[in-house]
Formats: C-alpha cells, sequence, structure tokens
C-alpha cells in the first residue's frame, strides 16, 4: 500500500512528456560531463527532478520550462533535439564548455524568453532562425567564436531587451536596430568583433537604450549625431573604431543621464564636445588618442563626480587650469601626449583621491611640485618626457602605495639621495629616472639597499652616473629588469647581481665598464636580454653562459674579449647575437644548428679561422649575418641556399675563395650584400640583389668578372679565343712601340727645324684628338676584327682606333698630351677600368686609384681575366727572385714586366706636364719592356713544368 501511495521507480515513465525525456537525454548523450553534474539525468528518476531542470506546475503532464546549468563543466555540443522542449522558456548554458554550431533547431523553441549561451567555444555563424523567436528578451552569445555577420533576422526581435554578440568574430554592417523594431532593447553589445561600416542612425531612435557597446571594431565614418541625443543612455563606448570629423556640438548634444563615455583611439576631430559640461552624471569621460584641438576645458571642473578624465594625445595646448583642483573625487587625470606648457598647478595638490597622474610628452617646466608627496593614495606617476628641473622632492618617499613611478628625459639635476627617500615605498614596483642630468652622479650603496622588494624595473640609463654599479642591488630580489645604460660606471659588474633569480634583463651598454664577465653568470636562468656592449670587458666569455636557456638577446660587442666563442652557440632560444668588434678566435664550431630561432648574427671584426659550418645553412630565420673582417677560408656555402630569409649578408675582408653561388639572386629579401676583399672568382651572377649592387660590394676579388653592366667588371674570358690582354701584350703592344718609335723620329726633325704656323696647327689638331680606352678599342674594333686592320708586321697588328687626351680630363691641353693620353691608355689596359666608369666620383679619378696602389698593391687594381692566363703570370711575373706583384720590396718594381708598365703608365699620365716623360723616353722605356718581355718569354719556355 506504501509503495502504491508514493512516487515509484515506474511512476515517470507513465505521468512524464516522453518527448521532453527524449530531448534531454538525447543532449545529456552529446555531453562528456567529466565531473558528473548529470548523474542524477536517467529514466529512473522524473526530468523535473534532475539537476538544472524546472517543469511546469500547472500542466499535466509536466513539460520542461527551463534548463539551468550555467557555469558546469559539460563540454560537449547542443543537439537539435533541444528545438522539441517546445514549453522551454529559459536555456541557460553560460561557461559550460560547449563547442560546435549553433543549430537551427532552437529557432523552433517559440515560448523562449532567455537565451545564454555566454563564454562558450561555440563556432559556425549565428542561425537566421533565431529570428523566429518572437517573444525572446535576452540573448546572450558573447565570447564566442560565432562568425559570419550579424543575422538582419534579430530586428524582428520585438521584445528584446538584451542583445550580447561581444567578444566574437562577427563582421559586416551592424543591423538597423530601430525603436519600430526593438523598442525595448536596454543593452547592446557587440564590443570586440570586426564590424565595419558605420554606426546605424537609427540606433539614435532607441529611446529605451541605457548601455551602448560597439568598441574595438572597425566601425567608420562620422558617428551619427542621433546616439548623442538620447534621453536614458548612460553608458556609451565607441572605443578604438575608425569613427572620424566632429561630434555634434551643444545644441544637438544632449545624454542628460550619461555617466561614462568612451570615445578614445578614433579620429575624432574638432573641439572637446561642450554639451558635456551639461553632462552633471558624467564620472568617466574618456577621449584619449583622438585628434580634437582645443584647450582642457575649463568647464570640467563642474563635474563634480567626475572620477577619471582621460584627454591625453590630442591636440591640446594652453596651460593646465587650476580649476581641476575641484575635482575632488578625481582618481585619475590623463592629459599626457599633448602640447600643454607652463608648470603643474598647485591646485592639484587638493586631488586627495587620485591615484593615477599620466603628465607625459608635453613641454611642462618648472619643478616637480613637492605636494605630490602629499597625494598619499598614488599608485601612478608619469612625468617623463617634458622639460621639469630642479631636484626630485624627498616628499615622494610619502607615497608608501606608490607602484609606478617615470621621470625619465627632462632637466633634472640634483644629486640622486632621494634615492633613499624612496625606500619607504615598499609598493613600488617599477621605477625609471633615466636621462636627467643630475649633477651628482655618483651611485654608492645606501641609495639603493631599501628600495622596494617588490622592484621589478629599474632603469637609470643616461644619468651621468659615475663609480661601481652598486653590489647592494642584489638586496632587490624581485628585479626583472635593470638598466644603467648610456653611464659612466667603472670596474667590473658586481658578482652578487648572480643571485637575482628572476632577473630578465640586463642592459650595462656604453659604460667604461672593465674587468671580466660575471664567472657565475649562468645562475641568471631567468635572463631574456643582456647587453654589454660599448664597454672594455676584457678576458673570455664564461662557459656558464650556456646555461643561460632562456636568453634571446645577446649583445657583447666593442669590448675586448678574447678566447673563442663556441660556448654561444648552446644558445637553444637566442634570437639576436652580437659578440661584433672584439678579439675572439679560433674556428666557429662544426654544428650551430640548436640555434633555430636566431634571426640576427654579427660576428663581425674579430679573429675567427677556419671554414663556414655547413650547419649555418639549417639556420632558417635569420635575416641579417655578418661575418666580415675575419680570417675565415673556404668557399661560400651551398647550404646557404636554404637562408632565404636574408636581407643583409656581409662576408667582406675573410680569405673566401671560389665563386659566387648564383642561388643568391633568389634571395628576394636581400638587400644588403658585401662580398668584397676576398679570393672569389669567376663570373658575378645578374639579376636580384646584384641588380643594385655597387662596385664597392664586390671590389677587392680580383678573379671576378662579368656581371651587370654598372659594375664596370671585365668581361669573362672566352675560353676558346686569346684573351684580350694576350691580344695587347702579342699585337697592340709591339705595333705601339713601333709607332712612338715613328712619333720620336717626328719630334727630333721637328726640333731641329724651325717652327712655322702650319706646323703648330698640325701640332695642336693632333694633340686635340679625342681617345678611348681599350674596352672601348675592343668594342670599336670588333674585338680586333679585320675589318678595322690596318696593316700587318712581323711584330703585331695596327688597328683604327684613338686615345684619351688630356683635354677630356682636365679640362686643359699641353704640349705633352699625346703622353698624356698613351699613359691612361696603359691604365685603362692593365686594370680592365675606364676613366668614366660609375666607381671614378668624388674626386677619385683612373690614375689616382692606382697611384694609391702602386707599388704595394697592384694586386687590387690589376685586370683579373691578366692574372687568370696562366702564360701570362709566368711571362710576366719575376721567378727568379721570387717576387711578386704587388710586392713591397724596392726592386719589385723593375722586376716584374706588369709593374714596369703601370709604373710607365702613371709617368705618363701626370697632372704635370713637366713630370711627364719625353716622347723618345716613352719609346725607349717600351722598347725596355719589349725586351724583358721577350727575356722572360724565353726564360719561362726553358723552365721545367710544375706538376
Amino acid at each position: 500500500m506504501a509503495m502504491a501511495a508514493s512516487p515509484s521507480a515506474t511512476t515517470p515513465l507513465r505521468t512524464s512528456n516522453n518527448t521532453d525525456l527524449a530531448a534531454l537525454l538525447a543532449f545529456k548523450s552529446h555531453l562528456k560531463d567529466p565531473f558528473g553534474f548529470l548523474a542524477n539525468w536517467t529514466d529512473h528518476t522524473s526530468f523535473c527532478d534532475w539537476t538544472g531542470v524546472s517543469c511546469s506546475r500547472q500542466r499535466w503532464p509536466q513539460r520542461v520550462t527551463m534548463i539551468e546549468l550555467p557555469g558546469l563543466t559539460l563540454q560537449g555540443e547542443l543537439t537539435p533535439y533541444l528545438g522539441n522542449l517546445s514549453f522551454l522558456r529559459v536555456l541557460d548554458l553560460m561557461s559550460t564548455g560547449l563547442t560546435g554550431s549553433v543549430p537551427n533547431d532552437l529557432g523552433r523553441l517559440r515560448r523562449l524568453l532567455y537565451l545564454n549561451l555566454w563564454n562558450n567555444s561555440l563556432s559556425g555563424t549565428i542561425p537566421a532562425s533565431i529570428g523566429n523567436l518572437t517573444r525572446l528578451q535576452s540573448l546572450i552569445l558573447g565570447l564566442n567564436q560565432f562568425q559570419g555577420s550579424i543575422p538582419k533576422e534579430l530586428v524582428t526581435l520585438h521584445n528584446l531587451r538584451n542583445l550580447s554578440l561581444e567578444a566574437n568574430y562577427l563582421s559586416g554592417q551592424m543591423p538597423n536596430f530601430s525603436s519600430s523594431s526593438t523598442p525595448s532593447l536596454v543593452f547592446l553589445s557587440a564590443n570586440n568583433n570586426s564590424l565595419s561600416g558605420c554606426i546605424p542612425q537609427s540606433i539614435g531612435s532607441l529611446s529605451m537604450l541605457r548601455l551602448l557597446f560597439l568598441s574595438y571594431n572597425q566601425l567608420t565614418g562620422p558617428a551619427p549625431s542621433t546616439i548623442f541625443n538620447m534621453s536614458k543612455l548612460e553608458i556609451m563606448y565607441l572605443r578604438e573604431n575608425n569613427l572620424c570629423g566632429p561630434v555634434p556640438g551643444n545644441e544637438s548634444f544632449k545624454l542628460p543621464m550619461l555617466r561614462d563615455i568612451h570615445l578614445s583611439m578614433n579620429n575624432f576631430t574638432g573641439q572637446i564636445p561642450l554639451g558635456l559640461a551639461a553632462c552633471k552624471h558624467l564620472q568617466i569621460l574618456s577621449l584619449y588618442s583622438n585628434q580634437f584641438m582645443d584647450v582642457v576645458p575649463t568647464w570640467l571642473a563642474q563635474l563634480s563626480k567626475l572620477t577619471n578624465v582621460g584627454l591625453g594625445d590630442n591636440s591640446l595646448v594652453g596651460t593646465i587650469p587650476s580649476e581641476l583642483g575641484n575635482l575632488t573625487k578625481l582618481n585619475g587625470l590623463d592629459i599626457g601626449r599633448c602640447n600643454l606648457t607652463g608648470q603643474i598647478p598647485l591646485e592639484l595638490g587638493k586631488l586627495k583621491e587620485l591615484t593615477y597622474l599620466h603628465l607625459i610628452y608635453n613641454q611642462l617646466t618648472g619643478p616637480i611640485p613637492p605636494f605630490i608627496g602629499n597625494l598619499s593614495k598614488l599608485t601612478f606617476i608619469d612625468l617623463s618626457r617634458n622639460q621639469l628641473t630642479g631636484p626630485v622632492p624627498s616628499t615622494l618617499g610619502n607615497l608608501r602605495s606608490l607602484e609606478f613611478l617615470s621621470i625619465v628625459y627632462n632637466q633634472l639635476n640634483g644629486d640622486l639621495g632621494f634615492l633613499v627617500s624612496l625606500g619607504n615605498c615598499q609598493q613600488l614596483q617599477k621605477f625609471f629616472i633615466g636621462y636627467n642630468p643630475f649633477t651628482s652622479g655618483c651611485l654608492n650603496p645606501d641609495h639603493v639597499r631599501n628600495l622596494s622588494t617588490n622592484l621589478e624595473m629599474f632603469d637609470a640609463s643616461g644619468n651621468q652616473i659615475i663609480g661601481n654599479l652598486p653590489a647592494t642591488l642584489s638586496n632587490l630580489s624581485a628585479l626583472r629588469v635593470i638598466s644603467f645604460a648610456n653611464n659612466q660606471l667603472s670596474n667590473a659588474i658586481p658578482e652578487s647581481l648572480t643571485a637575482l633569480k628572476n632577473l630578465g634583463g640586463l642592459d650595462l651598454s656604453m659604460n667604461n665598464i672593465s674587468g671580466l664577465m660575471m664567472k657565475n653568470i649562468g645562475m641568471l636562468r631567468s635572463l631574456d636580454t643582456l647587453y654589454l656592449y660599448n664597454n672594455k670587458i676584457s678576458g673570455s666569455i664564461p662557459d656558464g653562459i650556456a646555461n643561460l636557456t632562456m636568453l634571446r638577446y645577446l649583445d657583447l660587442s666593442y669590448n675586448k674579449l678574447t678566447s673563442n666563442c663556441t660556448e654561444l652557440f648552446h644558445l637553444d632560444n637566442i634570437v639576436g647575437l652580437d659578440v661584433s668588434n672584439n678579439f675572439l678566435g679560433g674556428a666557429l664550431p662544426s654544428d650551430v644548428s640548436n640555434m633555430h630561432s636566431i634571426y640576427e648574427m654579427d660576428l663581425s671584426n674579430n679573429q675567427l679561422i677556419g671554414r663556414l659550418p655547413y650547419s649555418l645553412g639549417n639556420l632558417q630565420m635569420l635575416t641579417y649575418l655578418n661575418l666580415s673582417k675575419n680570417s675565415l677560408e673556404g668557399s661560400i656555402l651551398d647550404s646557404f641556399r636554404n637562408l632565404r630569409t636574408l636581407e643583409a649578408l656581409d662576408l667582406s675582408r675573410n680569405n673566401l675563395s671560389g665563386t659566387i653561388p648564383n642561388y643568391l639572386v633568389n634571395f628576394t629579401y636581400l638587400s644588403n650584400l658585401n662580398l668584397s676583399f676576398n679570393n672569389l672568382e669567376g663570373q658575378v651572377p645578374n639579376g636580384g640583389v646584384f641588380s643594385n649592387l655597387t662596385f664597392e660590394s664586390l671590389m677587392g676579388n680580383l678573379g671576378l668578372c662579368g656581371g651587370p653592366p654598372h659594375l664596370g667588371l671585365s668581361p669573362c674570358p672566352d675560353k676558346t679565343h686569346p684573351t684580350s690582354c694576350q691580344y695587347f701584350l702579342k699585337f697592340v703592344l709591339p705595333s705601339v712601340t713601333i709607332a712612338f718609335g715613328a712619333i720620336a723620329v717626328c719630334l727630333y726633325i721637328l726640333r731641329i727645324k724651325k717652327p712655322d704656323v702650319k706646323a703648330s696647327i698640325e701640332m695642336h689638331d693632333m694633340i686635340r684628338h679625342r681617345s678611348v680606352s681599350y674596352n672601348e678599342i675592343v668594342r670599336a674594333t670588333d674585338n680586333f676584327s679585320e675589318g678595322y686592320l690596318l696593316g700587318a708586321g712581323s711584330s703585331g697588328k695596327v688597328f683604327k682606333g684613338q686615345l684619351y687626351d688630356e683635354y677630356a680630363s682636365m679640362g686643359k691641353v699641353s704640349r705633352k698630351s699625346d703622353v698624356f693620353s698613351f699613359g691612361i691608355m696603359l691604365l685603362e689596359v692593365f686594370t680592365g677600368k675606364r676613366p668614366t666608369d660609375p666607381m671614378f666620383i668624388e674626386g677619385l679619378s683612373l690614375r689616382q686609384w692606382v697611384s694609391l696602389a702602386f707599388p704595394a698593391r697592384l694586386i687590387d687594381v690589376i685586370d683579373a681575366t691578366l692574372l687568370q692566363d696562366e702564360e701570362i703570370c709566368h711571362i710576366c711575373f719575376d721567378h727568379q727572385n721570387g717576387t711578386s706583384l704587388g710586392s713591397s720590396s724596392p726592386t719589385s718594381t723593375s722586376n716584374n714586366v706588369l709593374a714596369s708598365v703601370f709604373e710607365l703608365g702613371l709617368m705618363c699620365s701626370s697632372e704635370s706636364d713637366g713630370h711627364r716623360m719625353a716622347m723618345d723616353g716613352v719609346v725607349t722605356k717600351l722598347e725596355d719592356i719589349e725586351k724583358d718581355y721577350h727575356s722572360t718569354l724565353v726564360q719561362a719556355m726553358q723552365r721545367p713544368p710544375h706538376y
């Protein structure tokens, strides 16, 4: 009898609605429910007693009216069967870990009043079928991953009061919500999406709207004037869009209930809207980062409820109004990044509730007012980048709640004694005093000994601080960043700093620090950035540096470090490495592949030797690589073809050999390449970075040829034909000797005859003939084509051609212009350069270039094709005495043919005609060179071959 009178296990099956039961069980089947919140959701219990389920009390059988499971970790997807709960009025699944999409079937819940799916991971589009829920009052879909546009069907939800769509990936334009379609709308939030276009004018007709949130989108155009004339609007968030134009003036601006307005980070122009003066309930005014042009309004003092004023980063001028001192409830004042002048008014000392003071980037003058130390609630002060003068008041030590203080880039002076008073500010976390000309720059241990143990960042760069870095900095155990760059610190870095376990950044660059690096630097396991460049640190790099596994940026350049740099290549997370301009030696390690994140490496101007590691090609993130000014050898590796992100590559002034790889042409980001002063040879590639490369980037590589014409390099020799230099030595040089012998005879005859006018005119015409370079001779004669042949003899052939004259070079003509032209021609032939080549600018001429290299460095100027010809090299260099071209021996010039030719070219092309040889002397010299040439040729032929 008791069993029959009370609910039994079978009762729910007889009395419950099977449709609702099936829908709920289907919903549960799509959920993981890792914590068992739905453990009682079984068919043995009435679903009206299930966790989070409520049923109607007046219907029989009972129907599900509410599912409320907010904040429970359910993890799963929504089932379409929920659309069968036809009596459902409330569905609250906020923060339950839902994924997947929202089923269209939810649009069948005609009785639904409240739908809350906030803070899940739902994706896809918002179903248009939700527009069928005509009774819906609250639609809360924020903080999900919805995409696409906001369905226009939502504007038909006549009873909608709350619409929350913030923090999704919604795009497109805002629908035209209006008083006719959604007259009851009170709350509208679409913050933090990607909405574009203009704000609809119709939103201004929502007469019941109290809260409007449209920040962090891509909205454009002027804000509609209608939204500034809404009688019940209390909060307006439009910050961080692309809105522009002026805000309506006093006549159209009527927001009598306004409490918070956020228009910051847009492009609004004009004056600060005067209509705000009538907003007597205003508490937060945020207009910073716009283009308002105005003064700081004095009418702000009438808004007695103001707690926060943010007008910074606008084009404001004038002074800070003293009337602001009447805002006694003010917590935050931001008028930084403007053009304000004058002093900080004393009346601000009445702002006893002030916690945030931001006056950065103005032109404020005068001292830091001592009254700031009486504003005991201040937690944040930024007075940096002004023109403040005088000492730092010790009253700042009264600010026991101070967490942030920055006074950098002012003209503050006095001593550093105020640091002692700041020992009372035990909440201080970030402290910046850099770039002030403190007159007594000695930092003693007591200055920092008692600073806040909560201090995380301490920047005293550019303060002319002298002496040692205080070892007492190690007392500040929470320090994450220390910067004393650009001071005059000396002696060694205190070893005690290695006790700072939280230290992430240490910048002591541009000082006079000497001694060794910290021996136990490997204890700084949290170090991310270490800058010690431009000091006098000596000795080796400590082995422990390899333990800095978090290190990403290391700059030790411009010191006196010695030994090798092997340990640096164990820094797996390094991003930027610069140890240039030291005395590091040894070879680079063969395996550097573990530095997979590095994008900048500078090892230049050291004493590195050996070959380039093949594994360098594995560092595929590199954008900058500088190995110049070392003694590296070998070829440019084929593995470098993997470094496709390179923007700058400098391998200059090493001993690299081989050819320039063609794959460099395909490096699309490479804009800066320097391979000068190596032993590279062969064809210079065309295209890519070589299209804009200058000669200076390749100079000092005697074997290079070809390439883009603007480089002025000699053409690469055709292996099937004699070289140009062979042509010169075998044909042109003997012919020139004969020709100048004839000229000498003519001159002798002229000297013994009385000169007449006709002879003078003929000589004048002769010396005014302009000549061209050897390369031009080659082109003009079609590579010594027979069609240009004037005659041939036993010693050579004579072709048509002209010489570069004195008039073209110096704008004048002398009696020895023919000698000058011949000298220039010799220099052209044996350097492969023309006087008009692009490299000869800013006063540097072909003759000056050769003269600077003569005699010790002639190897730098001689035509590379001449050196590539084995026969010429054997003939023209002195094998008997072991001398080589460019030898500094005083006798070496006369002991090889080519040096004699260069010497003759320089003598003939002297700027002073008085220093030039006479024509008969030129002929004699040429005859001597020819004799040496034949003599050497005979010796070379008699010498046994080398194997």
